[in-house]
């Protein structure tokens, strides 16, 4: 059992750096890497221009697989968590969105850009 736990945090860490890569390469930069707060998680938060991104990874053996593993749960914890990055940061004006990259072998990552609402 622990075993399999530390296989799934692995390949989760993996699909993360890949996803970073990647949009690294689309001109995205990265503000934090596995951000916590009180209210949730978020895995990459990266800003292109004017816009914030809070994306959720999810790894997969397929990749409509990977897109439908976020949860509306999920969906509202990474929305609660932005909202204190944000606040945080005194930025709560600031256009912001959510976004998820699946991953999946021997595939391309796919970006799905505004994938859920903050407000869910």
């Amino acid at each position: 059992m622990a075993n399999d736990r530390r296989k799934s945090e692995e390949a989760g860490r993996t699909a993360e750096l890949i996803a970073l890569w990647y949009l690294r390469l689309k001109g995205w930069r990265l503000i934090a890497h596995r951000y916590k707060s009180p209210v949730g998680e978020v895995d990459l938060v990266m800003r292109r221009g004017k816009v914030t991104a809070f994306i959720e990874v999810k790894a997969r053996e397929s990749l409509d697989g990977a897109v439908e593993a976020v949860s509306p749960r999920q969906a509202r914890r990474i929305a609660a968590a932005a909202r204190h990055f944000m606040a945080a940061r005194n930025q709560r004006d600031q256009a912001c969105r959510f976004d998820i990259v699946a991953v999946s072998p021997y595939h391309w990552p796919r970006h799905i850009e505004n994938a859920f609402e903050g407000d869910q």
